[in-house]
């Protein structure tokens, strides 16, 4: 009876798993998880949009990554939730000198690093990656929205290295940066677009800038969405990189894409919503 009991416990779990989330491509067409790595294996720049607080996001990207690095041990990996001042930081990590626990002190780690974030970074250390941390450090982008990029030009010449090359190219009619024209006025932040575009152009930079064979990028799906973003600005600097946009939507019926989803990025994981949270 026992083992009955058990054996129904792992069929139901399977059950559950299998339902938590499916993929598809940019016109509504269900695909597997290994169309997935068939297809990131054929690119040069992989950029894996997240929600940041969804497990299953986290857990997919561990898993695209162990599949990726099967095939190619020269990968390098970077995130959006590292800015690049802490570079010197990771780069302590990875070489041995410090501990996770200094890592997570030292640098300014997410409140969800330990369970979301923290797994990729020991994955690199294992085998020798390199790791980028690629955002714009916060504090610059947040002088960006208050006063404009041109008060990013009376930042120190030191501070400049974590920052794309200015003055940086934009195009507020791309729509992603175009819904968010006005949002921050009553915030005192009458530059929000521009904010996100830096972070975005900021991250392309550093993609570029430590670009070899192969790059698995980590970001929020906002930054990769529509092919907007990220991906815009790399194709800017390199019109003939081959990337790779996946992202991730929560529905309440997994099982068909919904015509708001379709197109936004080349892979389209459809999450549970009633998916927990990591925070």
């Amino acid at each position: 009876m026992i083992k009955f009991i058990f054996l129904l416990l792992i069929s139901f779990n399977m059950v559950i798993s299998a339902n938590a989330y499916k993929i598809f491509d940019a016109e509504g067409d269900e695909l597997d998880f290994e169309d997935l790595i068939e297809q990131s294996l054929e690119n040069e720049i992989i950029l894996f949009g997240e929600l940041h607080n969804n497990p299953i996001s986290h857990f997919l990207q561990i898993k695209l990554l162990k599949n990726i690095y099967a095939e190619d041990k020269t990968l390098s990996i970077g995130a959006e939730m590292f800015e690049a001042d802490d570079q010197i930081v990771i780069d302590e990590f990875l070489s041995g000198k410090i501990r996770m626990k200094d890592l997570e002190k030292e640098a300014k780690t997410w409140n969800n690093f330990k369970t979301d974030y923290s797994m990729i970074l020991e994955f690199a250390e294992k085998h020798n990656l390199k790791f980028i941390a690629s955002n714009i450090p916060r504090r610059y982008a947040s002088l960006l929205a208050r006063n404009g990029e041109e008060a990013l030009n009376e930042i120190d010449e030191l501070g400049k290295r974590f920052i794309c090359p200015l003055p940086m190219e934009y195009n507020p009619e791309l729509p992603g940066y175009k819904s968010m024209e006005g949002m921050g006025a009553d915030h005192g932040m009458p530059h929000i677009a521009q904010s996100q575009a830096i972070k975005d152009a900021t991250m392309a930079y550093f993609i570029d800038k430590n670009f070899n064979n192969r790059f698995y990028h980590l970001n929020g799906a906002y930054h990769s969405n529509n092919f907007e973003g990220i991906n815009w600005y790399l194709k800017r600097i390199n019109p003939d990189y081959k990337i790779l946009t996946i992202t991730c939507v929560e529905q309440e019926d997994v099982d068909d894409l919904k015509e708001d989803n379709f197109g936004l990025a080349d892979f389209i994981i459809v999450i549970d919503s009633d998916m927990t949270k990591s925070y």
